[in-house]
C-alpha cells in the first residue's frame, strides 16, 4: 500500500470525496461507521475524521470552532449533529476541547463510558482539596440531578446571579469531562441543554459500568483502526493515551497481534497496524475426471469403439 492509496481510502470512509452527508439517516450512518469524530478539525491534527468534514463532503477550507459562528455550513451541520443527540443515537463528550465536541456513536459509547466514566454514577461528587471536582461543579451537578435536562442559563440563574459564565462553564467542563452530565439539545435563546448522562442513557451507562477497562480498550482499538485503515503503532499510542495510560495500550496492542486481529502492513515503507484482513476462502480446483477406456469390437466388415 502507497501513502496516496491510504489517504483515498481514509477520504472515502470520511465522505471527503465529494459525498456529502445531508440527511439525518446518512448523518446516523456515518457516524456508525466511523465509531467518533470530531465535530470540527483541531489544530495541531489529530488523526480522526471531522462531522463538519462529513457534511461538507471535503477537508477543503473547514472552519475550525473558532470561527465556526460566521460559517453557515456550520450552522447547518450542527442542527443535524443536535438530532442526533436529541435522538440518542450519538453523545457528544469533553475529551479534547470543550468548545470541540467528540461524537460518539450510541453503539461505541459504553466502551467510552467504561475508560472514562464513574463506576457509580448517581454518587454526587464532593469538593476537596483532593477532589477532581470544585464546589460549583457540585452544586451545579445537585442542581442538573433536581432539575434537569435544563439549559445553562437557568442553571446560572439557580445558582445565583454572582456565578460568572466562565467560572460555570469551568464547572460543566469539570462534570462533562468525566462523563457526568452530556449535552442532549441545544435551543436558541437558551443555549445548551444538560442533563446527567446516568438518567439520559441509562442502559449505555449500565453497560459501560459492566465492561473492564481492558475490554473496552480493546473494542476501541479495533473500531479506531478500521476507521483510519491503518497508523503506526506509536500514533496510536499517543491518540489513546488522551484516554488511559500509554502502557494499557501498548498491552492492548500486544493482546490484538498475539490473536492474529491486527497485523502489520507496509505503507510506503513504514510499518502501520491494520485489521488483520480476512483470508478468502480457498475453493479446491477441480478433480479431473478419469478418461473413458474403450476396447475395440470386431464385427467382420467394420470396426467400432464402445465404451467399457
Amino acid at each position: 500500500m502507497t501513502d496516496l492509496e491510504l489517504q483515498q481510502l481514509r477520504r472515502e470512509k470520511w465522505r471527503l470525496d465529494g459525498k456529502p452527508i445531508r440527511t439525518i439517516e446518512q448523518a446516523r450512518a456515518f457516524l456508525e461507521e466511523v465509531g467518533f469524530c470530531l465535530m470540527y478539525p483541531k489544530r495541531p491534527a489529530l488523526l480522526v475524521p471531522t462531522f463538519i468534514g462529513a457534511f461538507v463532503g471535503s477537508d477543503s477550507r473547514l472552519p475550525e470552532w473558532q470561527h465556526a459562528f460566521k460559517d453557515p455550513r456550520a450552522a447547518e451541520a450542527t442542527e443535524l449533529m443536535v438530532r442526533l443527540l436529541r435522538e440518542r443515537n450519538a453523545f457528544e463528550a469533553n475529551l479534547f476541547d470543550e468548545n470541540n465536541g467528540f461524537l460518539v456513536t450510541a453503539s461505541a459509547f459504553p466502551y467510552f463510558y467504561a475508560l472514562m466514566g464513574e463506576r457509580n454514577p448517581k454518587q454526587a461528587p464532593k469538593a476537596g482539596s483532593r477532589s477532581a471536582y470544585s464546589a460549583l461543579a457540585c452544586d451545579a451537578f445537585e442542581l442538573i440531578s433536581r432539575d434537569g435536562p435544563i439549559s445553562k442559563e437557568k442553571l446560572q440563574g439557580a445558582l445565583g446571579g454572582s456565578v460568572s459564565l466562565p467560572a460555570l462553564d469551568g464547572a460543566l467542563g469539570e462534570l462533562w469531562s468525566r462523563l457526568r452530565i452530556t449535552r442532549v439539545d441545544y435551543k436558541a435563546g437558551e443555549g445548551s441543554i444538560w442533563d446527567v448522562l446516568y438518567r439520559w442513557a441509562p442502559e449505555a451507562v449500565k453497560q459501560g459500568i459492566g465492561l473492564s477497562v481492558q475490554e473496552a480498550l480493546t473494542a476501541l482499538l479495533s473500531k479506531y483502526l478500521d476507521c483510519v485503515i491503518a497508523i503506526e503503532q506509536s500514533d496510536l499510542e499517543i491518540f489513546f493515551g488522551n484516554f488511559v495510560a500509554r502502557s494499557r495500550v501498548k498491552d492492548a496492542v500486544n493482546a490484538l497481534l498475539a490473536a492474529r486481529e491486527l497485523s502489520f502492513v507496509h505503507v510506503s515503507g513504514r510499518s502501520m497496524l491494520q485489521i488483520t484482513p480476512e483470508k478468502a476462502p480457498v475453493v479446491p480446483a477441480p478433480i479431473p475426471r478419469p478418461k473413458e477406456r474403450s476396447t475395440t469390437r470386431w464385427t467382420g466388415k467394420q470396426q467400432s469403439r464402445k465404451p467399457v
